[in-house]
């Protein structure tokens, strides 16, 4: 495994958690994802369904 940075906080990743340092910084993630906090950008507008 590459020596990788954990990409909520920088530090060095672990391999149990990986691609994250520990299981705090996974959580941190989730939690953006869920309160849309992180996106995903596509070409609908809106009201398309």
């Amino acid at each position: 495994m590459k020596n990788t940075s954990c990409p909520t906080c920088k530090s060095l990743s672990n391999k149990e958690f990986f691609p994250f340092c520990s299981k705090r910084c996974s959580q941190v993630d989730l939690n953006r994802w869920l309160g849309e906090t992180y996106h995903v950008d596509t070409n609908k507008k809106n009201d398309e369904q």
